[in-house]
């Protein structure tokens, strides 16, 4: 690849990245910390009662949390994603929402395992909440980027429309 080419794509990735569509994505990300984080405190406080002044971490009841709140906010702000980020993009509104789901759920895969490593590993020196909001943090570029690309971008990779053989 020519260093145009290189700095072509460096562009258009920062276009991307810097672009309206991204400040909705945060902001539905916000939303989705409110619940990640509202969902992990109660299901560790309340469901659980783990104990934070305890200065130890059940590792097993951590990730149970963790999957719930998880789940329940990649389920958030996948609707609010479809219903506001990329509603311009009506040429997808033909997909049931289901596939598009479980396309925006493999997506989020990688930020969702990243998620995962870096709460464990920053939980034993900061609060749980604390370790899991920086998680959020770093990961959430790349989710972006991926989502814009495959799960409402105009990447086609079920199938193609080829026109109707003639003769």
């Amino acid at each position: 690849m020519t260093p145009f080419k290189i700095r072509m794509h460096l562009a258009s990735l920062l276009r991307r990245i810097f672009s309206r569509r991204f400040l909705k994505f945060g902001t539905v990300g916000v939303s989705g910390i409110v619940v990640n984080q509202g969902v992990l405190y109660a299901m560790q406080e309340h469901v659980f009662h783990v104990s934070a002044a305890a200065g130890q971490v059940d590792w097993l009841l951590l990730n149970i949390s963790l999957a719930a709140a998880i789940f329940l906010a990649t389920l958030n702000n996948f609707f609010w994603n479809r219903l506001w980020t990329w509603k311009d993009r009506v040429e997808l509104h033909h997909r049931p929402w289901l596939v598009q789901f479980g396309q925006y759920t493999l997506s989020c895969g990688l930020s969702i395992a990243l998620q995962f490593v870096f709460t464990n590993l920053l939980a034993p020196h900061v609060y749980y909440l604390i370790a899991n909001f920086i998680a959020i943090g770093v990961t959430s570029v790349l989710n972006f980027l991926l989502n814009d690309i495959w799960t409402f971008g105009r990447l086609k990779l079920l199938h193609k429309h080829e026109p109707p053989k003639e003769g």
